[in-house]
This record gives structure tokens, C-alpha cells and sequence, in this order.
């Protein structure tokens, strides 16, 4: 029977260029959500970077509102997102990046371009991948 080690922080190993694997926190599940990467790019092209919910709901296809509503809660206690809201009649909400945010969309331009760089290939490889299942 095998044993499984489990390491802390500080027993991480390290890789060959000296940087040891961080835990996630959840925060790499967050990326691989399916609304958030779309949360972010939205308000960052938003003229005057802020936007209210109803008009991020318009702006992201499909997203429902409980899962967009979650989504930006979830931004906004890692700090990603600011809320602000606006004691009106009707009450008025608006989101917007906080700074942690932005700087999550510049490392995310490294993925994108490899992405743009390599789409075809990944594209080509699953269909290749596929006929080969099916037979």
C-alpha cells in the first residue's frame, strides 16, 4: 500500500528555476470559473469603468443572474471588484476593477496571446482527439 505525503507551504518542492507551487486558495478555481475572466474584461471596457449589474447581465451572453450575482460576490471578497451602492429610490448598485483587479487582467494577456498563438492547433489536436474516440 502506498503512503501519501502531504506537504505544507513551506515543504513545497521547489522546481529548477527555484519557485515552489503555491496553493490555490480557490483563486485558480475562480479563473477556470466560467463567468469570471468575462466579469473582469467587461468592466474594464466599461466607459467610465464602472457599470451597473443590469448592464453587465446585458453585456456577458448567457450569464444568468444568481450565477453573475455569485460571480461578483466572489470578486468582491477577493478584492477584485469594488461594489458601490447607492441608497436611491430605486437603489442604485455599480461594480467596478479595484486595482488587484487590473493587475489580474494584465497576467491574464500572457494566457490570452498564448491562447491567440496556439487556438488552431488546440483546435485541430481535439478533432483529431475526437475522430479517433469515435472509432
Amino acid at each position: 500500500m502506498e503512503s501519501v505525503v502531504v506537504a505544507t507551504l513551506d515543504q513545497q518542492p521547489e522546481d529548477a528555476r527555484g519557485f515552489s507551487p503555491l496553493p490555490s486558495n480557490g483563486i485558480c478555481g475562480r479563473l477556470g470559473d466560467k463567468w469570471t475572466v468575462q466579469v473582469l474584461w467587461r468592466l474594464s471596457l466599461a466607459s467610465g469603468k464602472k457599470l451597473r449589474f443590469s448592464a453587465l447581465k446585458k453585456e456577458i451572453d448567457g450569464v444568468t443572474q444568481r450565477m453573475l450575482t455569485l460571480a461578483l460576490r466572489n470578486l468582491e471578497r477577493d478584492g477584485l471588484v469594488a461594489r458601490h451602492y447607492f441608497p436611491e429610490v430605486p437603489p442604485r448598485v455599480e461594480y467596478e476593477l479595484t486595482e488587484m483587479g487590473s493587475g489580474m487582467l494584465r497576467a491574464l494577456e500572457g494566457i490570452n496571446s498564448w491562447l491567440m498563438d496556439n487556438l488552431s492547433r488546440i483546435e485541430e489536436n481535439r478533432r483529431v482527439y475526437d475522430d479517433a474516440e469515435q472509432r
